[in-house]
């Protein structure tokens, strides 16, 4: 690829805050509120899952930088474990990459329709159709091409980032306290039930700060991946982990903690309470052009998956094809967008998809994560190329590898119909990959797209 055509730092840095940052902040606050006793078990989740990212951004970064090809995050499972479990895996990751894109749509559009369409009886058909338009458009703008993509993004992270920033605004302005903000509850739960409450919270807040690690698909595309990489993901997520603290903290005082259980649109709720209800419109219509934003990046990463799954031959040949003026996955980039479009139909609302999506995503988590080891056992890196390390090796990828495996039992727990289907279509995965697959005895997946 040409250098001028790479993505810049900032270009990058903005990936991975876009990555992260879709609606999930604007929505899932309420399913954390409602999963947890009190306001401090509510911060102790948010602080924790920053943390956790934390400790996944370095290793991804690590990760990134020892790898940096397209697709990587299909090339680590092939090159690391056994071929049927990364295709598996992958293919499992794509779905909810999907539905992940899927749910932040619906989200977008139950603000947006509150706006354009008040009083409409059949809200969720209305929501859907808004949330299909969003993706076919911004499927049309990846069909311009990466660079294009890639303005488009830093475009719509700014005004992402804007709309948070709006958000804390009320601190300022707002002099009620309609809850105290470390509140108690009536009863005193049991150890076991503020873990369970915990690890059901940590759910949502790991849907919300989900999403980086797919910044290692971009490591070919990338000027100078050994330094910009690292570099991007560590300044994306810290940015991210501030955005969070400061904001939650602004509807626990602006709202209230019990006041936002069984809250829909709580961003527009706390700017009509404070400014009014027109500012309550406007931050709606700001808050569904900031879901684009989510929209255009994971359009933006995820056929590079399927690119690199078809040239290690585990899909057809069709999905690396590529337009000859832009050097666009065409087959990939609709076969996702289609992917995306069938589960909004298939979903309807969000709050349907958020565990069978988080489990799938645990596991994928889990493994590309404890690659680390593997690739840094086989000495895994670009030749006369500076490579990144993380400090605190081993007990980041430990860290953060824990912590999926507490999410994954806790939604096992909790929901154990939904983990069981995760693993269900894990498995027919990994059987449909030895049906259609003769894998070649003796050959590694190469390092090199």
């Amino acid at each position: 690829m040409n250098r001028s055509a790479k993505l810049s730092l900032f270009d990058f840095t903005m990936i991975v805050v876009s990555l992260v940052i879709g609606m999930g902040i604007f929505r899932t606050p309420v399913n954390v509120a409602n999963a947890v006793p009190s306001s401090f078990v509510f911060f102790a989740a948010w602080l924790a899952g920053g943390v956790i990212a934390l400790c996944g951004a370095l290793t991804y970064a690590e990760i990134g930088s020892r790898m940096p090809v397209t697709g990587a995050y299909y090339k680590i499972f092939s090159y690391c474990y056994h071929p049927s479990i990364a295709f598996a895996v992958n293919c499992i990751i794509l779905i909810s990459n999907a539905a992940s894109l899927a749910g932040v749509a619906l989200i977008g559009a139950e603000y947006i329709t509150k706006v354009i369409f008040p009083g409409t009886v059949n809200t969720q058909t209305t929501e859907v159709i808004i949330a299909v338009i969003s993706i076919v458009i911004f499927y049309g703008v990846n069909l311009a091409g990466l660079k294009m993509s890639a303005r488009t993004q830093n475009v719509l992270t700014i005004i992402k980032i804007s709309m948070i920033l709006l958000l804390i605004l009320p601190l300022f302005f707002s002099t009620s306290h309609p809850a105290p903000l470390l509140d108690h509850p009536v009863l005193n739960p049991t150890l076991r039930e503020y873990l369970k409450a915990f690890g059901i919270g940590l759910v949502a807040v790991s849907f919300t700060y989900g999403g980086y690690q797919q910044t290692i698909n971009f490591g070919a595309e990338v000027s100078r991946p050994d330094k910009n990489i690292p570099r991007g993901i560590f300044i994306g997520i810290f940015i991210i982990i501030s955005l969070y603290l400061t904001i939650n903290y602004a509807y626990i005082k602006v709202i209230g903690f019990e006041n936002m259980k069984g809250a829909k649109g709580i961003a527009a709720i706390m700017a009509s309470y404070v400014f009014g209800d027109a500012a309550g419109k406007i931050l709606s219509i700001l808050l569904f052009l900031s879901v684009l934003a989510y929209v255009n990046v994971l359009l933006m990463s995820n056929p590079r998956v399927m690119f690199a799954m078809s040239e290690d031959g585990v899909l057809p040949k069709l999905f690396s094809k590529k337009t000859v003026a832009r050097d666009v996955l065409i087959t990939a980039l609709t076969s996702f967008a289609a992917m995306s479009v069938l589960i909004v139909f298939w979903a309807k609302e969000f709050d349907e998809i958020l565990s069978f999506t988080i489990f799938l995503d645990c596991i994928g988590m889990a493994l590309s994560a404890g690659s680390i080891f593997i690739l840094r056992k086989r000495k895994v890196r670009p030749e006369q190329t500076e490579i990144y390390q993380m400090k605190l090796y081993p007990l980041l990828p430990v860290i953060f590898i824990s912590a999926y495996t507490f999410v994954a039992i806790s939604i096992l727990v909790d929901k154990p119909l939904t983990a069981l289907t995760g693993l269900g279509v894990l498995a027919v995965f990994i059987i449909i990959y030895f049906f259609t697959r003769k894998t070649p005895k003796g050959n590694r997946p190469a390092l090199v797209s």
